[in-house]
């Protein structure tokens, strides 16, 4: 049962939440070091943040005299966005910096931000940078919480935990359900997240993209303790009875000119239209990490179409960071 506030600004506490004392981790670096327990334990915090979300005033004391600051050395409006409202709905103090205008254009390095940031109060840092494994560094040179909230090539946790959230809410359990991602995988963060996060459930993964796209020797690194997934270049082919589908962003900013073909060719062959989304499974819920280049990766009508599940992405992205705050900030308490 939801309770109410009694007056329009009086704060309201959590609902009954997992038994946060098994969350031991002090920051999100990504997934690929969590267990299928720990994902399951932030995905059912996130329940009950959303839960908060939907009530007639939106907001608890969770993390009340907790300092968060949001830096991204990255332009961002989805995930800088729910960050920002994640912290503000928890009552948290929000500060939100951009590398261009900060220290940074004097020269000041990442970990001397860093260390500054911890001298003036901040308890958790949501960091994203353009260099895969910044997050790491920053880890080691602070006592805060570190969150990564996207690095280069590398990882992208809260998007692919806010992706699980999004495919369980619409599909129950991912134990054996097949799930394709297509398009830019090489350069993609959110597609390496995803391979760690959805494996880890219980799902198996096809990625699809030419070839020039595709990361060299995945399938034989299976082996070596990387989540096990197929590789194809085919969508046509991978796409039949699939049971979720998600299409990549075109990263234009990260490619050379011989990576790609022509941006019509890419998307003869490789755009989630209706013909090809007509093949998956019956209902197939749509996804995208967005922004999207509609007409490339994804055709308009699928985007905004009664499987695509692109804004309920965004909706559930405000929960599942909320829930990483929240377990975060009150680790060792």
């Amino acid at each position: 049962m939801v309770i109410e506030p009694k007056a329009a600004n009086e704060a309201v506490p959590l609902p009954a939440q997992p038994t946060e004392q098994s969350w031991s981790r002090t920051h999100l670096l990504d997934v690929d070091t969590l267990s299928r327990e720990e994902i399951l334990l932030l995905l059912e915090t996130a329940e009950g943040m959303e839960e908060v979300l939907h009530r007639r005033v939106a907001r608890t004391p969770a993390l009340r005299g907790i300092t968060v600051v949001n830096l991204f050395y990255e332009p961002s409006t989805r995930t800088r966005a729910s960050f920002e409202l994640a912290g503000k709905v928890l009552s948290a103090d929000v500060i939100n910096l951009a590398g261009s205008g900060s220290s940074a254009d004097k020269g000041e390095s990442l970990v001397d931000t860093v260390r500054t940031l911890e001298a003036v109060g901040a308890n958790v840092l949501v960091l994203r940078h353009g260099s895969s494994g910044a997050p790491y560094l920053a880890a080691r040179h602070t006592s805060a919480h570190i969150i990564n909230a996207g690095d280069g090539w590398h990882a992208h946790p809260t998007q692919a935990l806010l992706d699980a959230y999004t495919l369980r809410k619409k599909l129950g359990s991912l134990e054996g359900k097949r799930i394709v991602i297509v398009g830019d995988i090489k350069h993609s963060r959110v597609a390496r997240s995803n391979m760690w996060a959805l494996t880890t459930l219980g799902a198996s993964l096809t990625l699809v993209g030419p070839r020039t796209l595709l990361p060299v020797g995945l399938e034989a690194a299976a082996d070596g303790g990387l989540p096990s997934v197929a590789i194809e270049d085919n969508l046509d082919r991978a796409i039949e009875g699939a049971d979720a589908v998600m299409a990549l962003r075109v990263q234009r900013e990260r490619l050379g000119a011989a990576s790609l073909p022509s941006l019509r060719e890419y998307a003869s062959l490789y755009q989630v239209n209706s013909e090809r989304l007509s093949r998956a499974a019956e209902g197939a819920p749509l996804l995208h990490p967005g922004p999207m280049n509609e007409g490339v990766e994804i055709s308009s009508d699928v985007a905004h179409g009664i499987q695509s599940e692109v804004e309920r992405q965004v909706q559930h992205g405000v929960a599942v960071r909320m829930a990483a705050l929240y377990l975060l900030a009150r680790t060792g308490e």
